[in-house]
């Protein structure tokens, strides 16, 4: 490719709305243009890197023995009616209407669709397993689009979907989608962690994603340096306290509190750590009539460490909760405390609540908590004297840097990162619903078991700038980059000898299957220069007149300071050497 005959319409600022680096530089580099909100059009360059995502994905998916297919964008509602998300997916699913006024949805994803496909096609155990995937546009109809490719509504994503006979086999399936990411990471020459994921209403362990280390990243990725452990915050546990709880040694003490409403103001005025104070979070359970009307409310308090945070995941599978609460309202916590949130408490209730305790909390001695009147708490709080020990004890709390780590191989630590891939055990909740079946080898229907995985190809792009920046632009890896080198001749238009050398060399690396453009626009160094770091074209070949005389060019790479001279018979060699290091 050559410049001249490419788009490259390069930007010196960026966008009022562009909030994060990519978006900033994904768009002064010519790579997308918005045409609505959350919709970009994917211009030439930055096409050339979505198409080598997709390059990548795609070998990698085949050698893993996935089929390529492609599922319509526009899909009839009534599939979706079966398995219930046509009404359960709230407007983050775009539902339309055709002329003869029948739903239809832009698919968000293809569950429903892949299943309908296999229902129809596999009918007996003997043609199991299948992988099916597709590399195809989707729509998420986001309450507020932001970050450019990072949080768009319209996006490119490689789904897959995996058929198998029993639960053994699909656990199976699912260990060979995990190893072809991981390749597929590896490849795209990025730092990534896969984490262990929350597995949702369907329960298990098989559930990982795959996050792009960057400092922007909106996870709060735990692991442990000394081990494999790895997890997202949802999923991440410490290890369980192993000390006993300590002897009481305070008296039971209603202590003034006046405006001092929070754990932190508490602690201060006390002059306390903040560790010794326990927060009360109340939440409350409904249950429903055929109807959906409400007959009956359960009111629960959950207390954590005064330093801890709740995690709504884990609080969400415990017995009696299974993902259904809520926060109280303000009139069911009077009812039950006889008081105002900020200073609440498990001592002196109006009416009894479901109690239940962190596991730090449970082996805890001596702490404070609300006392369930205005401007007062209780110190010197001890289980067994003051209170009944908890019922029930649970782990309900995210993680903190510097907690055990579950393997008992050290402290945890945490990082930001970006969710680009997701691999997860479905089971039967599509097949049940669509009544896919197949024939055991008993001769009786048996319900497929199916896993899913995702990749966000337009994300990719995205994530790897946040990790890949400088001042100065992008920084692609070479495996993703939109052309590997760039040939930039300075004064090509008045010196045959530099136009004869770029030419050379530029022919040279395409015949040896290089992807690389020749910048034969004219333009002054400077402006070169610039518009090559800002799309962070990795290798960049410099020519010059007073070069040549010497016999010299010049290389640099995107990530170094400065060029170095390379004699002009060797300098193929040399990339290329460069290129399979």
């Amino acid at each position: 490719m050559k410049a001249s005959q490419f788009l490259i319409s390069t930007l010196k600022e960026a966008p009022a709305d562009a909030e994060v680096v990519s978006h900033k530089l994904m768009t002064r580099a010519g790579m997308i243009k918005k045409l609505g909100a959350g919709i970009y059009n994917y211009m030439p360059m930055g096409l050339r890197v979505i198409r080598k995502v997709e390059a990548i994905v795609r070998e990698e998916m085949n050698r893993a023995g996935a089929i390529e297919m492609t599922m319509p964008v526009v899909q009839p509602a009534e599939l979706w009616q079966e398995t219930g998300r046509f009404d359960k997916m709230g407007p983050e699913l775009l539902r339309i209407k055709d002329r003869h006024g029948r739903d239809f949805v832009i698919q968000p994803t293809s569950e429903e669709v892949v299943t309908d496909v296999v229902r129809q096609e596999v009918r007996s155990y003997k043609q199991l397993p299948k992988n099916f995937y597709q590399i195809q546009t989707k729509f998420r109809d986001e309450r507020r689009p932001r970050f450019g490719l990072m949080r768009g509504r319209e996006f490119i994503m490689k789904d897959a979907y995996s058929f198998d006979r029993d639960m053994a086999s699909a656990k199976a399936s699912y260990q060979v989608m995990a190893a072809a990411y991981r390749r597929i990471f590896d490849r795209f020459g990025l730092t990534y962690r896969a984490v262990a994921a929350d597995s949702g209403a369907i329960g298990g362990d098989l559930s990982e994603e795959f996050q792009v280390i960057a400092a922007t990243g909106e996870d709060a990725i735990v692991y442990c340096p000394g081990s494999d452990y790895a997890a997202n915050m949802e999923k991440a546990e410490a290890l369980a306290p192993s000390q006993p709880r300590g002897a009481a040694t305070q008296a039971l003490t209603k202590t003034p509190t006046p405006g001092k409403s929070t754990c932190e103001d508490v602690a201060a005025l006390l002059n306390v750590p903040l560790s010794t104070t326990v927060k009360s979070l109340v939440l409350a359970t409904d249950t429903l009539d055929e109807q959906g009307e409400i007959v009956k409310s359960q009111v629960w308090l959950l207390l954590l460490r005064g330093d801890h945070d709740m995690n709504e995941v884990k609080v969400g599978k415990l017995p009696g909760m299974e993902g259904r609460f809520r926060f109280a309202t303000l009139s069911e916590i009077e009812e039950h405390f006889g008081c105002k949130p900020g200073y609440l408490g498990p001592l002196n209730l109006k009416k009894p609540v479901h109690l239940v305790a962190d596991r730090d909390v449970a082996v805890m001695a001596d702490w404070i908590c609300g006392a369930n009147e205005e401007d007062f708490h209780i110190t010197g709080v001890n289980w067994g004297r003051d209170l009944p020990e908890p019922a029930l004890v649970a782990d309900i709390r995210n993680v903190v840097a510097g907690d055990k780590s579950p393997d008992g191989q050290g402290e945890l630590a945490i990082e930001r990162g970006i969710e680009v891939g997701h691999v997860f055990y479905l089971g039967t909740k599509y097949s049940k619903a669509m009544n896919a079946t197949f024939l055991g080898e008993d001769g009786k229907p048996q319900f497929l078991e199916m896993g899913c995985y995702g990749i966000g190809v337009t994300r990719l792009p995205a994530a790897a700038i946040e990790q890949n920046h400088d001042e100065r632009g992008i920084i692609w890896p070479d495996a993703i980059a939109p052309f590997t080198v760039v040939v930039c001749p300075i004064g090509m238009d008045r010196s045959e000898a530099v136009k004869l050398e770029a030419e050379r060399i530029y022919n040279g690396l395409l015949a040896a299957g290089v992807d690389v453009i020749l910048d034969d626009r004219g333009e002054r160094p400077g402006a070169m220069f610039a518009d090559w770091e800002l799309i962070g074209v990795p290798h960049r070949i410099t020519i010059g007149d007073k070069g040549l005389k010497d016999g010299q060019v010049e290389y640099q790479h995107r990530r170094d300071t400065e060029a170095s001279k390379v004699p002009a018979a060797e300098v193929l060699d040399f990339i290329l050497g460069r290129l399979s290091a």
